[in-house]
């Protein structure tokens, strides 16, 4: 394929020097005459492993070559990468103006073309991106998104260091857009790479790196915690993570990454407290640790906002446990939101086919006493009658039998705290986080 590269630094000198390799004839725009010439003389404008190889065998073949023209590299090419820096401001926003610019000057190119050209947003940008630069292209160029040309997101994630192996062995390869024809050639492009190729929403695709780098500063620094506090006990902290690490089904996995409400029962409160604790007799700071139980504080709370918008008088509560197929009341986040509620001078009643009060004994009876103290009265194994008597319904875990719920009464409404349903276009529902 003929392929246009705008932006020469780390990115898209590495995705040059990739692509080359596999056959494809590249086209670098830079505005920095500096880094048009080196590549010109087939030498990299980074310092990265492999890389000078892969350019000067590259530019050898006849393969790659660079310019500052925009407009003639987008009329000799099909596909476009956007590789250019979006460096942060001060307040965390991230400066697109070259962004936007490169998407000016593809314009000029595009309109003068009669065939379908692909333009990939490879730099980080902020969600809209997308569509924003589809915007300045279709005004400037006169041409027809998805008729004369298409916009994908195609976040990068490579290592400094490790660049050139994670280009040709990335984990997982993103796309993001409402062309199908340009998903076709992406997919087509990469063909060379042995990876899962991911497509989804464009907005899924222009978030998620932000989401991963964000979950690998959160390992380091657990780790880095978890470290300090072995330490102090004198306990070999890369062991501990070692053994941490190969637990594939629940620590390293994707088992509790589903958004939805905070968590509960009477292990997860217990033991994150307990190694604060630990943390704090050792006179150590743990911010991270410490934060966890704030922030699911905080998620409580969103949850209790949510239900009570509506300004209904009468809530139902369908599961009172902290989780489905569980009696255990200890630390149920729904308990909280029962408890709140009845504070505030709210109707409750509750469904929860798990719960039988003569069976709750020891901590969690003396758990449930203290917090909801005349839960007989609250609660019932009738679903039925808890639906029929009250206007708003709060779902708080997953379970069979509330999937339909929704659709079939939709003159409640309804609040999921757990995903029960994949239709959000439903107007008597709202989720916690989607």
């Amino acid at each position: 394929m003929d392929i246009s590269i705008f932006g020469l630094g780390y990115v898209g000198c590495v995705s040059i020097g990739c692509l080359a390799a596999n056959s494809h004839k590249i086209i670098g725009v830079d505005i920095n005459k500096h880094k048009v010439d080196l590549i010109n003389k087939g030498k990299p404008t980074i310092i990265e492993a492999g890389i000078d190889e892969l350019i000067a065998t590259g530019s050898k073949k006849g393969l790659i070559s660079a310019t500052n023209d925009a407009r003639q590299a987008i009329l000799d090419t099909d596909i476009s990468f956007i590789c250019s820096g979006t460096p942060s401001s001060p307040t965390g926003h991230l400066n697109l103006n070259s962004i936007y610019h490169i998407a000016t000057n593809i314009s000029r190119g595009i309109k003068e073309k009669d065939r379908f050209h692909i333009v990939v947003i490879r730099s980080t940008v902020m969600p809209g991106t997308n569509r924003k630069v589809a915007e300045i292209i279709q005004k400037e160029s006169g041409k027809k998104r998805n008729e004369d040309f298409a916009v994908v997101s195609n976040p990068e994630f490579l290592r400094e260091g490790s660049a050139v192996a994670d280009y040709n062995n990335p984990a997982v390869t993103v796309l993001g857009s409402d062309s199908p024809k340009a998903l076709k050639t992406m997919n087509d492009l990469y063909s060379f790479i042995d990876t899962t190729i991911i497509e989804t929403s464009i907005e899924v695709a222009e978030i998620i790196k932000y989401i991963n780098n964000s979950f690998h500063a959160l390992k380091i620094t657990f780790a880095n915690e978890v470290g300090n506090i072995c330490k102090s006990l004198k306990i070999d902290s890369h062991e501990v993570m070692r053994v941490f690490g190969t637990d594939n089904k629940l620590n390293i996995s994707t088992a509790y990454f589903k958004p939805g409400f905070a968590y509960g029962g009477s292990c997860l409160p217990k033991d994150l407290q307990g190694l604060g604790t630990i943390a704090h007799d050792a006179y150590l700071k743990t911010p991270l640790l410490s934060s966890i139980h704030e922030s699911n504080e905080y998620q409580k709370e969103i949850a209790f906002h949510l239900v009570t918008k509506y300004n209904k008088r009468s809530i139902g509560v369908l599961g009172l446990s902290f989780k489905k197929g569980t009696d255990d009341l200890r630390y149920s986040p729904a308990v909280d939101l029962v408890e709140k509620l009845i504070g505030k001078g709210y109707t409750v009643s509750i469904y929860d086919k798990n719960v039988n009060l003569s069976n709750i004994t020891g901590t969690n009876k003396a758990y449930i006493d203290e917090h909801l103290p005349h839960l007989s009265s609250l609660i019932t194994d009738d679903l039925k009658k808890v639906i029929h008597e009250n206007e708003v319904l709060v779902i708080t875990y997953r379970e069979h039998e509330f999937e339909n719920l929704i659709a079939n009464y939709p003159e409640k409404i309804f609040v999921d705290l757990a995903k029960v349903t994949e239709d959000t276009t439903l107007i008597n529902y709202e989720g916690i986080c989607w």
